[in-house]
């Protein structure tokens, strides 16, 4: 039996972008569409807000564009839920006819090499998640004592890694970077930080202005070795084919920076082409990074692989990020795909396993859950715009779960179990108390970086 689109309620789980512009989808279709978000921080915004670097604050602006999606008849913010532990799938399938996942990829891949478990070894994701104030990661440690660090991918995310750690916190003082990573920066001792990537400057995944902005730093020298920047013949081949032009901006940016003298500045970016780690060392905590050195060769299919040769050699550092991707997790009672990392689906409809082309009625992804971590903030409305478009063929087909929805038990489920449930009303709440204690002293904002402490600040304003 077909549900008329105005009386569809839909219950979307992630408050990223993915998630924001599925909503935003939805209300074009049907302007008065009842529309639960729903997000285990009290803050919403996903990775525009727990991702995007400090210092890219125009990139943040999109958040705007949220506000005003948040702002339509039929939206509700439910923040500091948390689906799969204060509300199961199943129940929140009772009681919605759609439910979307656009939760993202929030945890990271291995580089499955010896010592990888050491002490002074991180994922990139925790690093980046501590010093933009995620409650998760706030009482984290990282020791930024060590002279020498690396930063292992060459990404637009280890990319942010390096450029925060080299840049100086008379400059971060300037951004949102939360307080304790400020204070952190402030003190650390780091001297080089080495970025280690296992193919050539032609396979660098970072966009050129990302890159560029390591050589616009203040104090910093960044190290090519002219070495790096001779082309295989198949990465020549491959730069050839290419219609994106990025690999080609930023093998120049990369050849200006191998020609320039060194300053002697108080810190150096060293990059390592065609080199893979191998092993950590150390006993109580990481010491060192043994690489090897790579030689290139066509995989036959356009691109190239890495392939090891004879010579190693070993960095001296005491830090390691690890930047090799993101990756999604699973939430109990729906289908998972280890191997990638997503949710099994077909054009955002979720399918009964992997490999399936049946798919669960009702049940639907969008964002990096549904297609792995790729793209930008944009490509996001795109992706869930495609997955919207099935909604909406699913609901025109009558091949939506047809029993009744009671606006209420949603609400009723989560008191009964004593779930402090936030609004978007609250969210503003917090997004003015940040802003007021930026204000004090001179930064765009504080983040609060506790859950308690806002949901305090939200009881108080609530009266």
């Amino acid at each position: 039996m077909s549900i008329p689109l105005a009386n569809v309620r839909v219950a979307i789980v992630g408050s990223g972008p993915a998630g924001f512009y599925a909503a935003e989808a939805l209300q074009k279709a049907a302007p008065d569409i009842a529309i639960d978000l729903i997000d285990r921080l009290p803050t919403p915004f996903g990775l525009v807000r727990g991702g995007v670097a400090p210092d890219h604050p125009k990139i943040k602006s999109v958040t705007r564009i949220f506000d005003r999606i948040a702002s339509h008849v039929g939206f509700r913010y439910l923040g500091h839920v948390r689906v799969g532990t204060d509300v199961s799938l199943d129940e929140l399938r009772e009681r919605y006819h759609v439910v979307l996942l656009a939760y993202g990829a929030d945890t990271d891949r291995l580089l499955g090499i010896p010592g990888e478990s050491l002490p002074g070894s991180h994922a990139a994701t925790e690093f980046v998640a501590w010093y933009n104030g995620n409650p998760d990661y706030a009482d984290a440690h990282f020791d930024l004592a060590q002279r020498e660090v690396a930063v292992v991918g060459i990404g637009n995310v280890a990319m942010d890694v390096a450029r925060i750690l080299a840049k100086p916190t008379s400059v971060l003082a300037g951004t949102d970077l939360a307080d304790h990573a400020l204070q952190a920066l402030a003190q650390a001792a780091v001297h080089t930080i080495h970025l280690v990537a296992r193919r050539g400057p032609v396979q660098a995944a970072c966009t050129t202005p990302e890159l560029r902005e390591l050589g616009e730093l203040e104090g910093v020298d960044v190290v090519v070795n002219p070495r790096d920047l001779e082309l295989d013949a198949a990465s020549e081949a491959q730069l050839a084919a290419m219609e994106d032009r990025n690999p080609a901006k930023n093998l120049d940016v990369l050849r200006d920076w191998a020609a320039r003298p060194r300053t002697g500045a108080a810190r150096q970016v060293v990059l390592h082409f065609n080199a893979s780690p191998v092993a950590l060392s150390g006993t109580e905590r990481v010491d060192g990074m043994t690489i090897v050195r790579n030689r290139l060769e066509s995989d036959g299919r356009g691109s190239v692989r890495a392939v090891a040769t004879d010579e190693t050699f070993t960095l001296p550092v005491g830090v390691v990020f690890r930047s090799v991707g993101y990756k999604g997790r699973a939430i109990p009672g729906v289908p998972f795909d280890e191997r990638n990392g997503v949710v099994p689906n077909l054009n955002g409809r979720v399918v009964e396993q992997v490999g399936s082309a049946t798919p669960v009625p009702g049940l639907y992804v969008a964002g990096w859950i549904k297609r792995g971590p790729q793209g930008i903030i944009g490509t996001n409305k795109l992706c869930a715009t495609d997955t919207v478009t099935q909604v909406l063929a699913d609901v025109a087909a009558g091949a939506l779960p047809a029993h009744r929805v009671d606006v209420s038990s949603i609400d009723a489920l989560l008191a009964e179990r004593q779930v402090t449930v936030t609004s978007w009303s609250d969210w503003q709440t917090l997004d003015r108390e940040e802003q007021a204690r930026g204000a004090a002293v001179g930064r765009p904002r504080v983040k609060i970086t506790n859950v308690a402490e806002m949901l305090e600040i939200i009881r108080a304003s609530r009266g």
